[in-house]
């Protein structure tokens, strides 16, 4: 079970989350977010990232372009698409070898085969919550819904995970549950995780 750490944007709290050895670090370049890193994010310390950690920047709605020039800046090895984005910007970024994760935001409505479009694009999906925002409502979604997706993609479970969650997530039986996407249930502030409850996860 893979671990992502989501929202970071605090130097020194970043290096203490890297020695909790997660498997993915996500880094928000959406200025709506209250965790967006901002236009001077240090791209020495991002790069003094070991590269067992899979460095994964979330965009929304974001053109291509500047996807591209955030990614080769920061040395990222995901592109996280949390927004809207048309299948044809996943397809676009593949072809230039970019490894994508898109992100769906779910409620009790929500239709899996709205996923069908992505598959031959992306490299994992992402589950998330669905809010009036994009992501860090803070809530979970009906996991059970989980057993309508069935297609062959390795995903992630995003949405109000707390450290307290572990063993409901141990219970979920999907075979194509690739990790979890941990972010405000392990904070202090925005943007800054607890480094204990993070690595009391990790292990």
């Amino acid at each position: 079970m893979k671990v992502k750490v989501c929202g970071l944007k605090n130097r020194e709290n970043i290096r203490e989350i890297v020695a909790c050895r997660p498997d993915f670090l996500g880094f928000i370049f959406y200025p709506a977010s209250p965790r967006y890193v901002g236009d001077t994010f240090d791209a020495r310390l991002m790069r003094s990232i070991p590269p067992y950690i899979n460095k994964t920047g979330v965009f929304v709605n974001q053109d291509q372009q500047t996807i591209e020039r955030v990614k080769e800046k920061y040395g990222l090895h995901y592109v996280q698409l949390h927004g809207d984005e048309d299948p044809a910007l996943a397809a676009s970024l593949k072809a230039k070898r970019i490894h994508v994760i898109k992100a769906f935001r779910v409620d009790d409505a929500f239709d899996f085969q709205t996923t069908e479009p992505f598959l031959a694009s992306c490299e994992y999906f992402l589950f998330d919550t669905k809010s009036e925002s994009y992501g860090g409502s803070g809530k979970k979604f009906d996991w059970p819904l989980l057993q309508r997706f069935t297609y062959t993609k390795p995903f992630f479970l995003s949405g109000g995970i707390a450290p307290g969650d572990t063993e409901s997530i141990r219970a979920i039986r999907h075979q194509y549950l690739l990790g979890i996407d941990i972010n405000s249930g392990f904070e202090i502030s925005r943007g800054i995780k607890d480094v204990f409850q993070v690595n009391e996860f990790v292990n």
